[in-house]
């Protein structure tokens, strides 16, 4: 679509490949988007009862009867599929010359997503990742402290999260992959983005401690504690099941000469002032901030499918981001991203 100014004008047909959880949040986005920008193009899920979900959700959008036919009919296809599937579905999509918007993680296996993305960054493909904290209103809110100062030298992160259980209540559809150790696991699926958003703040990430807790070999993690860097700044992630009687607690917290700093609970920027936790004024919860950072997450689809500049998070970056989890996962002492 780059340089074609009709193109340009027109609104990107974005298709939808899986109607689980991620997929349905993102549809509902796009049903609310303005329609000069984003049309939906149709929705493709091997699963019946996924589409006669669909079929009652939003009656009026277009039930794809195959892959192929979803892609043809789009100018951009968001994967929202169990991580095994992400690379065969992205592969085909980029071989037809459409733009991917990819759930993470990328790939099961490693070897497989290094292989990929280097052949995508060769191509010079429209491929990005869907790690919200990209559009993030907190994020946002968070930079802004800390060019105002009130941060002062960063000297440490803290990466948090608590579950009443894993999966999380609305996730038990998906307990058949997202309990297992395989490709499952509340450090792939939650603590991946607070590591995204180390990353992309502070630089490389590396591992220098982890512990992880399996109940056994087939059960995904139930805690995990590990010590890592992002670029010059240490972090110290936690995270377990049990312990709260939320579905999700997390903390984001930054740590410096002149203040701290925190996102709590995906989207509530606040600053330590005296003992207290404050937010600023109109700071939005998760719930209510989530449906406006996925349209702003929308708007950048829309830019990356035209060829125009945005800041969706990069295959490489995903891919480093997988890189430390594995080897989180793996307590691969010593791993940084990039490595081998």
């Amino acid at each position: 679509m780059a340089g074609d100014s009709a193109s340009d004008l027109a609104a990107v047909r974005l298709g939808f490949i899986g109607y689980g959880i991620m997929g349905e949040r993102l549809l509902r986005a796009a049903a609310r988007h303005d329609p000069a920008a984003i049309a939906v193009a149709g929705v493709w899920d091997p699963s019946s009862r996924a589409m006669e979900r669909l079929a009652r959700d939003f009656p009026e959008v277009p039930r794809a009867g195959s892959t192929h036919e979803l892609i043809e009919a789009s100018d951009c296809v968001y994967v929202a599929s169990p991580p095994a599937s992400h690379l065969g579905h992205a592969a085909r999509i980029l071989e037809r010359g459409r733009a991917v918007f990819c759930e993470k993680p990328l790939a099961v296996d490693l070897e497989e997503a290094r292989t990929f993305v280097q052949r995508a960054e060769g191509a010079d493909v429209r491929a990005a990742v869907n790690f919200p904290f990209a559009s993030s209103f907190a994020v946002d809110q968070i930079r802004d402290w800390i060019k105002e100062g009130a941060v002062g030298d960063v000297r440490a992160l803290r990466i948090e999260a608590a579950f009443a259980t894993w999966p999380r209540s609305w996730q038990r559809d998906a307990v058949s992959w997202l309990d297992r150790r395989r490709e499952g696991g509340f450090t792939r699926e939650v603590l991946s983005h607070f590591l995204f958003l180390s990353r992309r703040m502070f630089g490389a990430l590396e591992l220098r401690k982890a512990a992880v807790e399996y109940p056994n070999g087939e059960t995904s993690e139930r805690g995990i504690e590990a010590v890592l860097t992002a670029g010059e700044v240490p972090i110290r992630l936690s995270g377990g099941v049990g312990g709260t009687d939320k579905d999700d607690h997390n903390l984001w917290i930054m740590e410096g000469s002149a203040g701290c700093i925190r996102i709590r609970d995906w989207a509530m920027p606040e600053r330590l002032e005296g003992e207290a936790w404050v937010a600023p004024a109109g700071a939005l919860p998760a719930d209510t901030a989530r449906p406006l950072v996925l349209t702003r997450q929308l708007d950048k689809v829309a830019a990356m499918t035209r060829g125009e500049p945005h800041n969706l998070a990069s295959l490489r970056e995903a891919l480093e981001v997988q890189e430390i989890v594995e080897a989180m996962l793996r307590q691969e002492v010593g791993a940084a991203a990039g490595g081998r």
